[in-house]
């Protein structure tokens, strides 16, 4: 059974949003990327900035209006991450969530033809339904401070679990990055990079040989990439 799920070739969204494409965000977005590709699945690269993602929701495109018409780039949006297995979102948190640009993308993309009672009931959307998320966000604050303002659990509450029930995921899990600023040591961005490295490796395996063959044998992780 293990060998046949091995065969599985997963497919991973990376939802990237970050101004500068210097910035360490682009570089942990390089990292997942080239992890997933090394483990034999796909990536599909969006980088919101690059882009010119219109993060403003249309009127025409609310899923309350029953005639709603979608704009092409939200209809080329979802064409491009759609039978994705895995979305994972790359973002900074600005005052404290996420940038402007990614909360669009979740408006106008991910709920593009969600009903309200549908996110009510939890239920499976076309897109989202029984998917895993995985983010990465990055703080120029330390994690003492971030901690003492309550932001992981709030982020968590708001954002993370939200979009879980809202779609109907399958799972979420979010990988933090504080006191990232410019002049930030080698040394741990190097070991930050191996982190989201093998955060990729860990969800490729998921996909590909089950999260319960996952549990009984951890090692399966490390096929990932060899």
């Amino acid at each position: 059974m293990v060998g046949e799920q091995a065969t599985t070739r997963g497919r991973h969204a990376v939802i990237l949003c970050h101004p500068d494409p210097s910035s360490f965000n682009h570089a942990l977005a390089g990292a997942y990327c080239n992890a997933v590709r090394a483990a034999g699945q796909e990536v599909v690269l969006r980088d919101l900035y690059a882009i010119g993602f219109d993060p403003v929701l249309k009127a025409a495109e609310r899923p309350t209006n029953v005639a709603a018409v979608y704009g092409p780039d939200v209809i080329t949006e979802v064409d491009a991450i759609a039978g994705c297995d895995v979305f994972v979102l790359i973002y900074p948190i600005w005052f404290g969530t996420p940038p402007a640009m990614l909360k669009g993308y979740v408006e106008r993309v991910f709920g593009a033809g969600v009903q309200p009672e549908a996110m009510q009931d939890r239920a499976r959307t076309d897109l989202l339904g029984g998917k895993r998320l995985v983010s990465f966000s990055t703080s120029a604050a330390s994690k003492v401070w971030l901690d003492e303002q309550g932001q992981g659990q709030g982020l968590n509450s708001v954002f993370d679990q939200y979009l879980v029930h809202a779609f109907g995921m399958r799972s979420q899990e979010h990988r933090r990055f504080a006191h990232i600023v410019p002049g930030l040591s080698t040394r741990f961005a190097d070991q930050y990079l191996r982190e989201v490295a093998v955060q990729a490796q860990r969800t490729c395996a998921q996909i590909a040989f089950g999260d319960e063959a996952l549990l009984a044998d951890p090692a399966l992780v490390a096929r990932m990439g060899n």
